[in-house]
């Protein structure tokens, strides 16, 4: 029987997603999301981006969007190819 609960991938892979919210998010708020990125678009959108360990916490991440009362704009996990290509280190 196949997991089809799990995201992309095995059971246990990490995978890499965005999450687009509608405004900016200010400073104060990269404790809150340490384990992300987070870039502010010029057309007012704020893009978290970062590696999510399993589903848990993606619900947890949605939870803290929820609770800040920012429109979701998109979730889109991303394959190796396009999470390879970006350098989540050094966009904090």
């Amino acid at each position: 029987m196949s997991d089809k609960c799990s995201p992309e991938g095995d059971a246990g892979t990490s995978v890499v997603y965005q999450i687009r919210i509608k405004g900016h998010l200010g400073p104060q708020w990269a404790d809150w999301f340490a384990d992300l990125s987070i870039s502010l678009e010029d057309n007012g959108e704020t893009v978290l981006t970062g590696t999510v360990v399993d589903q848990a916490a993606l619900y947890g991440l949605l939870r803290k969007v929820r609770d800040l009362g920012m429109p979701l704009l998109a979730l889109n996990s991303l394959g190796a190819d396009r999470a390879a290509a970006l350098d989540l280190n050094t966009a904090k």
